[in-house]
């Protein structure tokens, strides 16, 4: 790759060297170059001619080659935004994505119809994305957030200190939930767990860069998503919510369960903003 001096020629080196690996290198090389010279991507655009330091110059070529390696941007940067905040990233985490943030629109509708001081638990929190930005956005709630990889809540330690939410988040590490949590009767439970089917994983780009252990759903994907609605009537609070993320295709299945598992309530899927289905809300009668 052509060594770039000034701002103009990185964004074109970038441009071109990331066309044949994202959906995105303007945006992408854009990120990469402003994470290096801590300057806005609007001061960027204005500034084309700005000169490049050597050694800035080299950061991002190296930066760019992780990209061009296969290297998600997110783990390159070390970040990504969620709910209009930015979380610390590593490959032991997933990248949080758009469509998981209409979770946190369902618990918000649910606050809001509930006066009520709150309690909620985030299962599978990775990098803690979802449990942190209740905690941000929902006044005095208290959180519990688990997760059966260490390496993941070492991440989600570290966003919940980035955002100040020590006295309101709690980290557990379980499978799922632990023995303290069962008949805690928690008001929200929210779980973004696997559900790709085993035999999909070889031939999906994410598996390459993402962590299995937070992808993979066993056979036909419900596997840990089953075990979880199993646990429901003994960790979700009467009048509570839980709010499921899915795959494609598996909305019916987990609704049908939910009958066998739960009676008690009402279910109703939620699509995602291409319209596909993402979330089974779940709210207990009594």
């Amino acid at each position: 790759m052509t060594f770039p001096s000034t701002v103009r020629s990185a964004l074109a080196v970038s441009r071109s060297a990331l066309t044949h690996c994202s959906d995105t290198p303007n945006l992408d090389g854009q990120l990469l170059l402003s994470q290096i010279l801590d300057c806005s991507r609007s001061w960027l655009l204005a500034h084309p001619e700005s000169e490049l330091e050597e050694e800035h110059g080299l950061q991002f070529l190296n930066l760019l080659d992780r990209c061009v390696q296969g290297e998600a941007l997110p783990h390159v940067l070390g970040w990504w935004e969620f709910y209009g905040r930015r979380f610390h990233l590593d490959s032991s985490v997933l990248i949080p994505r758009p469509e998981t943030e209409i979770m946190v629109d369902a618990a918000l509708e649910y606050q809001k119809e509930n006066s009520r001081s709150l309690t909620a638990v985030d299962i599978g929190t990775g990098s803690g994305c979802v449990a942190i930005t209740l905690a941000c956005e929902i006044p005095n709630l208290r959180v519990y957030a688990t997760d059966i990889s260490l390496e993941a809540l070492r991440v989600a330690q570290k966003n919940v200190g980035l955002h100040g939410v020590d006295r309101f988040v709690h980290l557990i590490c379980a499978d799922l939930v632990s023995s303290v949590m069962v008949s805690h009767g928690f008001d929200l439970v929210c779980a973004n767990l696997p559900y790709i089917p085993e035999d999909e994983m070889g031939s999906l780009p994410v598996s390459q860069r993402e962590p299995r252990i937070a992808l993979d759903g066993g056979e036909d994907g419900l596997q840990v998503v089953r075990r979880l609605v199993d646990a429901l009537p003994s960790i979700m609070a009467r009048q509570g919510r839980a709010i499921l993320e899915i795959g494609a295709g598996q909305a019916q299945s987990v609704l049908q369960y939910l009958l066998q598992v739960l009676p008690d309530h009402d279910s109703r899927v939620r699509v995602d903003y291409a319209g596909q289905p993402r979330l089974v809300v779940v709210d207990r009668w009594a």
